[in-house]
């Protein structure tokens, strides 16, 4: 898939004021300082569409962008940060939570996680929670250029053997890099893959 129109569409803490229409949307979610901002720049190929912010857990809205005119990428708040406090967390649990459940426009959701990291139960329950939900998912491993060598196979594998214990059969999954562009066609190409499907019903 080639993007060759990418534009920003609405902010808003309300599901209820998502945008009208059918178009699919496809949304991106993960632990606060994954690289989602960075990762939804490299796919779109516009620098500054989502906002970086050196202040991890900054984001607090669900973001659409229209994309080719035809589906939105959906810009969800990060979790999992602590510094936000108590009442924070619950309001951004509660923003995901409706979207996730109530959408029913959200065709996949791609659950980023940090290449680098061993798996973190944080991840792990938010995605037993969306298996217990019946959400469809996939999982995008982010910053893959930081690992060397073998080290990066062998995180991915730690990981998929970690999911093994829960799930039967494993979601979709993507390695990527918002330095080098890693894995842009494959995730590109999935979304084209599910949208031509969903056009041919």
């Amino acid at each position: 898939m080639e993007i060759s129109n990418a534009e920003f569409v609405i902010s808003n803490t309300d599901v209820e004021k998502c945008p009208a229409g059918t178009f699919p949307e496809y949304a991106f979610i993960g632990r606060s300082n994954v690289g989602k901002s960075s990762l939804i720049n490299m796919l779109t190929g516009r620098k500054g569409l989502a906002m970086t912010s050196s202040t991890p857990g900054k984001t607090m809205l669900i973001n659409h962008f229209l994309i080719n005119k035809n589906w939105y990428l959906v810009d969800l708040p990060g979790y999992g940060y602590a510094k936000r406090g108590q009442k924070g967390q619950e309001q951004i649990q509660r923003i995901i939570e409706s979207y996730i459940l109530r959408r029913k426009q959200m065709t996949n959701l791609f659950v980023l996680i940090d290449s680098r990291l061993d798996p973190q139960a944080i991840d792990l329950d938010f995605i037993e929670w969306l298996g217990e939900n019946g959400i469809p998912f996939s999982i995008v491993f982010t910053k893959a250029d930081k690992l060397k060598g073998g080290r990066l196979n062998t995180h991915i594998n730690l990981y998929l053997k970690k999911l093994h214990e829960q799930w039967e059969e494993l979601p979709p999954y993507f390695v990527t890099s918002s330095e080098n562009r890693m894995g842009r066609k494959e995730l590109l190409d999935y979304i084209e893959k599910i949208n031509k499907e969903l056009n041919s019903k």
